[in-house]
């Protein structure tokens, strides 16, 4: 192969742009996004957050181009190391937390010294548990030639034990809808690792029956004291009961739910142009980014958003169908649950469909943590083809080789015979 073709390999044909795009313009309108709800709720304040943002964009940037190049035999060592150091990050927010940040959110999820948060670990957890989780079954699939249903419990049982100590830290840190992330990113996982639907659907309907038990236990007093008194916190029953009634206590602990509606509502089909946040919602700058976008853009930007990421996850899923090793796949589906639920719970929560969570919105959201983390993702997944060598050009390579070796055996025998 000559010199000049690899080098158009190794530039041209291993980054996957079309994956690049989406994620590219989903921060573009996050960035503009955020200059929009801090330049009308914290004026004074709205370039520094902006250009804060910018700032996570180039460093997160730079740290993914260094995954892209991560060899998959180094990340297959490195992961044991990474998960543990994941755990350990997710220790120090249950120690060191701004008290009026618990009081605001309910939760212990970061990390602050001196009355300032400064990064969310479980936002790195997420790819730390990823990995991890992804060298388990692809550790577990090379030991089993021929799966059983044993088999499946087995793998299962050493998935959820990964599981266990996450969520500890997230009982401990009181934060549910993280964990809710990471309970996606193993069922997604164990989806496509093999095992028996004679498994997976008892387990899906226990799942939607213990969802609609939680439900019909929030529509009325008496199960929202039995909440209460079990392992639900007041503000975790609070945001169930603005789901289902986000006006009735619009005064109260329903008002980023109800004014998220009439922000979404008045937007209409075209939106009312740029710059435009006539409903103050709060904290809009991150839980509540989507609001922005809707006011301003309406049906037609709300759906072209969605369709960026529509963009962005058929791109990630075609490289996974593409690629040749397993454990890029498994974490490859990993990052994908992990993008498509958090796009769905922070729209989802914007328009009402489901609770409010307090989930970013992937590349938009404010917060470093949040962004970094999924640049991480996508750089694993660009890793895959990055990493990955076509059948085509193996081929070709082959051909080469046998080519030099049938010449130098010519040359040899010219040699001889002179």
């Amino acid at each position: 192969m000559s010199k000049k073709n690899n080098t158009r390999f190794s530039i041209d044909n291993r980054i996957d742009y079309a994956l690049l795009l989406p994620a590219f313009l989903l921060i573009l309108i996050g960035l503009y996004a955020l200059y929009v709800a801090v330049s009308h709720d914290h004026a004074n304040r709205a370039t520094q957050m902006v250009a804060q943002q910018a700032i996570w964009v180039l460093i997160g940037s730079v740290i993914a181009f260094i995954v892209m190049h991560l060899d998959s035999k180094l990340l297959w060592k490195l992961t044991p190391y990474i998960y543990g150091f994941g755990l350990f990050l997710n220790v120090l927010p249950i120690f060191f937390h701004d008290a009026q940040t618990v009081k605001l959110t309910g939760a212990k999820n970061w990390v602050a010294f001196g009355g300032h948060n400064l990064f969310q670990p479980s936002e790195f957890m997420k790819i730390a548990f990823i990995l991890f989780i992804s060298r388990l079954v692809v550790n577990f699939q090379n030991k089993v030639d021929e799966r059983s249903l044993k088999d499946d419990f087995k793998l299962i049982g050493w998935l959820l034990l990964a599981t266990v100590p996450v969520a500890l830290l997230s009982i401990f840190q009181r934060d549910f809808g993280t964990f809710l992330v990471f309970v996606v990113i193993l069922a997604g996982v164990i989806l496509v690792s093999g095992v028996s639907w004679k498994i997976i659907i008892p387990a899906l309907v226990f799942v939607c029956g213990v969802a609609g038990g939680i439900v019909a236990l929030v529509a009325n007093p008496a199960g929202q004291a039995f909440l209460e008194k079990t392992s639900f916190a007041t503000y975790q029953v609070q945001r169930f009961e603005a789901w289902l009634d986000p006006f009735a206590n619009m005064q109260t602990f329903s008002l980023q739910q109800a004014r998220s509606l009439i922000s979404v509502g008045i937007g209409g089909i075209w939106g009312n142009g740029i710059g435009v946040a006539n409903v103050q919602v709060p904290v809009r700058e991150s839980d509540m980014i989507f609001t922005v976008i809707a006011e301003d853009f309406g049906f037609v930007g709300s759906t072209f958003l969605i369709f960026l990421y529509f963009m962005l996850i058929y791109r990630m899923i075609r490289v996974t169908f593409k690629s040749n090793n397993q454990f890029y796949t498994y974490i490859s589906t990993g990052i994908i649950m992990m993008i498509l639920f958090h796009v769905f719970e922070n729209i989802g929560a914007a328009i009402g469909v489901v609770p409010l969570t307090g989930i970013p919105l992937p590349f938009i959201s404010q917060g470093g943590s949040a962004l970094m983390s999924n640049m991480i993702g996508l750089a694993l997944v660009l890793s895959m083809k990055y990493n990955q060598i076509p059948e085509g050009v193996i081929k070709q390579a082959s051909i080469d080789k046998g080519r030099d070796k049938l010449n130098a055996k010519k040359a040899k025998r010219s040699q001889r015979r002179n």
